[in-house]
């Protein structure tokens, strides 16, 4: 499965490379939504940074949102130092004392690893240069998703965990791993979505989390507990990848508002991400095949297998994330 991906939000490219109109109508109910539910960090850095410096009315009304949003999550941040401050300063105080406890110590482990964590949040808020990490998404992140509808297509945030046709949010949360939607189950588990509505998401590296003694090409040890590593896969030579996905809406679902949600396409992993130790890798299509894709109602279910099959092929060159 793609555990995590490196989007591209130049938006300037959707629109001159794939023809798309950029949804800021739906972009800005999501800014709305994710400020009013205190979920803004689920929005990539690079994604809100890219409407900062607006070019129109509507896009004045995305950078305010934008702006509005960073202050209220460092805010929160801020709130959240001082909170953990306080807690560390008690539990330091009570290990000082005649009768230090463990609940004093376990206090101070967590506060300690919570401030670390909330300073590099802040840090990284506060940045103006953009790093690879801004753009990176994970589950319940949302991501530019291009798409189709009525012969003209959009570029429409999404979040990456699909909510499948007919589900709540209580369903979903029964199935977690809806961000990836294998080949072999596409007639089965995504069959009210393959063949219906297909989107592209643009990325320029993906992550998965790996088992090292996997990645070591080797058994577990005796009494050897198993350790998890996350490795980055870069496509050689660089370049971006059209990734081949699957999209719904649930009308309504979002506080009311409309909520798109999309899968990646997985399928069997190449030689040397096998050999790096994961069992399943992403799909990007070829830019040959962006307008069949995008338009499955025309094209047989063979056709649809077949550009899944004739995908681009870049070498997958890994490494530990940081």
């Amino acid at each position: 499965m793609c555990y995590s991906a490196q989007i591209k939000a130049d938006y300037v490219r959707y629109v001159r490379q794939f023809g798309a109109t950029i949804s800021l109508q739906r972009f800005t109910e999501l800014f709305w939504e994710r400020r009013r539910d205190g979920t803004w960090s689920k929005i990539p850095k690079a994604l809100r940074e890219s409407f900062r410096h607006p070019d129109s009315e509507a896009g004045f009304e995305l950078a305010k949102l934008v702006a509005e949003g960073d202050r209220e999550l460092e805010q929160r941040y801020r709130e959240d130092l001082e909170a953990q401050r306080e807690r560390l300063t008690k539990a330091e105080a009570v290990l000082a004392g005649p009768k230090p406890t463990k609940k004093a110590a376990e206090d101070k482990r967590i506060a300690t690893n919570k401030i670390a964590a909330t300073e590099a949040n802040l840090a990284a808020l506060q940045r103006r240069d953009l790093v690879d990490d801004d753009a990176r998404i994970f589950p319940g992140s949302y991501a530019p998703v291009l798409i189709e509808r009525d012969g003209q297509r959009f570029v429409v945030p999404m979040r990456y965990q699909c909510r499948m046709p007919g589900w709540n949010a209580a369903v979903e949360r029964k199935y977690p791993g809806t961000y990836n939607a294998r080949r072999d189950k596409l007639e089965e588990s995504w069959s009210q979505l393959f063949g219906y509505r297909h989107g592209i998401l643009v990325v320029t590296r993906f992550y998965e989390n790996v088992a090292r003694h996997r990645l070591e090409g080797r058994a577990l040890a005796e009494g050897e507990r198993e350790e998890n590593v996350v490795l980055a896969f870069d496509p050689q030579p660089p370049q971006d990848m059209l990734v081949a996905c699957l999209w719904n809406v649930s009308k309504g679902a979002d506080n009311g508002s409309d909520l798109f949600t999309f899968a990646a396409i997985t399928d069997e992993p190449p030689p040397e991400v096998a050999a790096a130790g994961h069992d399943r890798c992403i799909v990007p299509i070829k830019p040959e095949h962006v307008d069949a894709w995008l338009n499955p109602a025309v094209a047989p279910r063979e056709a649809l297998y077949a550009i899944l099959d004739d995908r681009a092929r870049p070498y997958y060159q890994h490494r530990l994330a940081a």
